[in-house]
């Protein structure tokens, strides 16, 4: 069935016909996906801008139980919703259950309780002597957070339920209106979403959801005058492009872009436990992450233990169909990205690292697939060292003094995370200090869903996740009256 666009709360046929939404396992089509004329994405623009008025003044209490109601909804359809979200990215069967569906749900049940959240903040009374302002006298003041607007969410690849969650609910339970542009390769999960939203009672037009494999429908998107603000996770140099329409308008943003994640590995560090999360850069999403820790950074004493261990975790692990069990490897999202892949591997031979396991395309048929890689003996210098990769490939840097560990850390164009491993942990909460990156883990990959997520540097603008999320989508105003 072809799948249309949903503007206004109506299923909408598309001005410009479809295309295919293409299995990266297989490479069988999954199903037809809507081609958005601007005149559409402009519609649906207007659509959530005349929603606004009444979704912004609608109670908290209800779009609690709106939100709530959709997370019931997703949870009752997890397993389809698991199929078409596997089918579409190439992720594992578990990863599509667990990591985009289950984490979509968990979003929309913690934004319920986020509608609910104060957004009022009592400041310190203030006296104010007579002059050209008026007369003396005390001052009252609140700090209130508004909803922004109409908020574009234009969301990546890599989860096609767990990142458009992470825009949307936070957006509406702060009462503002969207309008979805999700990424070309896996969009139809998305639309389940909005479905999802239908059934448990969100006002037409409050959510509206149209897609586009030319970059056509995602710069009406942005450049859509009824536009406020513009939620992107995707690649820097997309990130920079839609910021510079965003300035003209001068549109709020809020940017998830690149990383290329430094692992900071210790002579004194738990090496099983370092080996388990860089190693998560060849299994998880096959690297297709922002987050991974892509670059390894080995203090000598370790080093050599640290690629052995990497590589003999690289090799045991199965690469294949995503619906097979036991599959930890799936593809990639495309055969353009594979051979982009590819290309930084036949870069890093010819920059000269030493290629220690993978490097080869896997025999399996059909399907995008890279063999998890791994690559010992990098200089700082070296373009597969500096730049995102996108795919499960890790480079190991050696060093000698913690200070030189920590200066190739952030010799980088990226911070979004950084990873610390040693036994010393006072000395890991130090480093941190001397990271520039948004987050740090500590001894870990682990995410706490209610810290902050965010990049310094060329890695993004902007903070969200748990009540970051709800000042992320909202303006602060200051109410100010005499006592």
């Amino acid at each position: 069935m072809n799948q249309r666009l949903f503007i206004g709360g109506e299923w909408v046929e598309p001005d410009d016909g479809y295309y295919e939404v293409v299995d990266p396992a297989t490479e069988e089509t999954v199903g037809l996906a809507p081609e958005a004329s601007r005149e559409q994405v402009y519609a649906a623009a207007a659509a959530a801008r005349e929603a606004f008025a009444g979704w912004s003044r609608t109670k908290p209490g209800e779009r609690a139980r709106i939100l709530d109601a959709a997370a019931d909804v997703i949870q009752r359809e997890a397993e389809p919703y698991a199929e078409l979200a596997r089918a579409e990215s190439g992720a594992t069967t578990a990863t599509a259950r667990g990591m985009q569906v289950a984490v979509g749900a968990a979003r929309f049940r913690r934004y319920a309780r986020g509608a609910l959240e104060p957004v009022e903040q009592a400041l310190p009374p203030q006296i104010n002597a007579a002059g050209p302002m008026g007369r003396a006298g005390v001052f009252g003041a609140l700090a209130v957070r508004r909803p922004v607007g109409v908020v574009t969410c234009i969301t990546s690849y890599n989860n096609p339920w767990a990142n458009p969650a992470g825009k949307v609910a936070p957006a509406l339970a702060m009462g503002n209106t969207v309008v979805v542009k999700p990424a070309p390769q896996d969009p139809l999960s998305v639309y389940r979403m909005a479905e999802a939203l239908a059934e448990a009672g969100v006002p037409p037009g409050v959510v509206n959801v149209v897609t586009g494999s030319a970059p056509a429908a995602g710069e009406a998107a942005v450049d859509s005058g009824d536009v406020d603000m513009v939620s992107f996770t995707g690649s820097t140099e997309v990130g920079q492009r839609i910021a510079e329409v965003c300035g003209r308008g001068m549109k709020r943003q809020l940017m998830e872009l690149g990383g290329k994640g430094a692992a900071l590995v210790f002579d004194d560090a738990d090496l099983d436990s370092a080996v388990q999360g860089i190693g998560t850069t060849f299994s998880f999403y096959s690297g297709q992450i922002c987050t991974a820790p892509t670059r390894v950074i080995a203090q000598r004493g370790i080093h050599d233990r640290l690629v052995e261990k990497l590589a003999a975790y690289a090799g045991h692990l199965k690469t294949g169909d995503p619906a097979e069990r036991g599959t930890v490897v799936g593809p990639v999202i495309s055969a353009a990205h594979r051979d982009r892949v590819e290309s930084y591997i036949e870069l890093g031979r010819k920059e000269g690292a030493r290629l220690v396991a993978g490097g080869e395309r896997p025999e399996l048929g059909k399907g995008f697939y890279v063999a998890p890689t791994l690559f010992a003996d990098c200089t700082s210098g070296m373009r597969i060292v500096r730049e995102e990769i996108f795919g499960p490939v890790v480079v190991v840097v050696p060093f000698d003094a913690e200070e030189e560990g920590i200066a190739l850390a952030n010799d980088s164009d990226y911070g979004l995370i950084d990873y610390v491993w040693s036994g010393d942990v006072a000395r890991a909460f130090r480093i941190a200090g001397e990271l520039r990156a948004g987050g740090v883990g500590v001894n870990t990959i682990g995410r706490n869903m209610e810290a902050p997520f965010g990049g310094f540097k060329r890695s993004g603008v902007g903070r969200d996740v748990g009540s970051y999320a709800l000042h992320a989508y909202s303006e602060v105003q200051a109410v100010v009256w005499p006592g």
